[in-house]
């Protein structure tokens, strides 16, 4: 025998209680609950038994009854075949449902009534919104008609079952008639599965959102999206900076222990994260979609000159050229180029401490170009051999940077300077509109 049979063996043998191995009886308490099989509903009996069967029999009968007082009142019952009261009967009650369709909230009790008694998987498939428009009213007419045509015929059939019934039970053969009730229950009940499936699919089909609904239902998930992202890289450019700042002046005070130094590292600190802080806050309000964040004011270029010292602060010299039209630039293309700024100056701080850094801002040929740039020397090695140099490369802050530029209309690049200079630049062009 192998070694896999011998514990296969095993393994069988400890699985098995040891009163069944010597022959007594397992204890009634030990048997899994889970081991007894429950009786299960034939599959073809389910949907007899639902409850959403019979909400949507309810549904199904109000269509009916509305058909059925109308009658009442016009033409009547009186001295008509059946052929013309059905006739003016559908002519009388079409022209009354297009009436109701034409009133917009119409469409919102139909579909609230609707999601209600008709079950639907998804309560979304059905509108409760008022009809925007002529095809909304349209649409609603339809199935205001359909609705009573399929009740009525749903209401027929259950008279016409009762009644048949009723008759043959009381007939001389009655007592051979009732073997078939089973059969005939079984009939009514699939028909009443059927023509409720029929009136859900009515329903998403004709309350269910239209196509503009739906092109602007996507189109707003899109902003929503875009919106998430945006805030995403608020976070990421604004606590990150915070951080790298931080860790940085934490470091250089523990090994420099001078007092006068220390102190003015915990001053850099706590003015770094009082500011990560107020980001934070800006964005949380955001995020609760608050109505005091649509007056949330975020840094802009004017802002710049904080940043640049909140580096120097760091031990990073920044050589700082900020050439701006004297035109104010647009809100959202001075936030921007803000978060661009401080992703680039961030970057620096962390993959070339100490090393200085040159940051440009200007306009050329209707273009607002931005550029920074450090040295690529780190330590005596060069950035292309230091562990950040990767990620500079392929990380969520560069990937952030195109990502705005590109949503501004403009490019960004970043990698080893061309022409030999021994730098790391991060250049952005944006198409420039002034205005407010």
């Amino acid at each position: 025998m192998t070694e896999t049979a011998v514990t296969k063996t095993a393994v069988t043998k400890a699985a098995v209680p040891e009163a069944a191995v010597t022959g007594a009886a397992v204890p009634k308490a030990e048997v899994p609950k889970a081991a007894v099989p429950r009786t299960a509903v034939p599959g073809f009996l389910a949907p007899l038994l639902a409850g959403a069967t019979y909400a949507r029999l309810l549904h199904l009968l109000v269509g009916w009854i509305f058909m059925g007082v109308i009658l009442l009142i016009y033409p009547g019952t009186y001295g008509l075949t059946l052929g013309r009261l059905v006739a003016e009967a559908a002519a009388v009650d079409s022209a009354l449902l297009v009436l109701v369709a034409l009133i917009p909230a119409a469409r919102r009790a139909e579909g609230v009534q609707a999601r209600l008694l008709l079950v639907p998987d998804r309560e979304q498939d059905i509108a409760v919104d008022p009809s925007g428009g002529w095809a909304d009213r349209w649409r609603t007419a339809l199935w205001l008609i359909g609705r009573v045509v399929l009740g009525s015929a749903v209401g027929m059939a259950t008279v016409l079952c009762i009644n048949g019934g009723s008759g043959l039970l009381a007939g001389p053969q009655g007592l051979n008639c009732l073997l078939l009730l089973p059969v005939a229950l079984l009939g009514y009940g699939w028909l009443v599965v059927g023509a409720g499936r029929l009136q859900l699919a009515m329903a998403v089909r004709l309350l269910g959102p239209s196509p503009a609904e739906r092109l602007a239902e996507a189109e707003l998930r899109a902003e929503r999206l875009l919106e998430r992202n945006r805030l995403a890289r608020e976070l990421h450019d604004s606590i990150g900076h915070a951080l790298t700042v931080t860790v940085i002046q934490a470091g250089a005070a523990r090994e420099v222990g001078d007092p006068a130094f220390v102190a003015r590292a915990l001053e850099v600190i706590e003015e770094t994260g009082r500011q990560a802080m107020e980001d934070l806050e800006r964005t949380l309000v955001l995020l609760r979609e608050a109505p005091e964040g649509a007056t949330t004011e975020h840094p802009g270029v004017d802002q710049l000159p904080a940043l640049f010292e909140t580096v120097r602060a760091a031990g990073s010299p920044v050589e700082a050229r900020v050439d701006l039209p004297a035109g104010k630039l647009p809100g959202v293309l001075s936030r921007e180029s803000y978060r661009i700024v401080q992703e680039g100056v961030t970057n620096a701080l962390k993959y070339a401490p100490g090393e200085p850094v040159s940051v440009r801002i200007a306009v050329q040929d209707g273009q607002l170009e931005l550029r920074c740039a450090n040295a690529l020397s780190v330590g005596g090695t060069t950035a292309a051999r230091h562990p950040g140099a990767g990620a500079r490369k392929g990380g969520k802050g560069l990937r952030g940077i195109r990502e705005r530029a590109t949503l501004l209309g403009g490019e960004a690049t970043a990698g080893p300077a061309q022409d030999g200079s021994g730098e790391w630049v991060l250049a952005v062009r944006l198409p420039l509109r002034l205005g407010s």
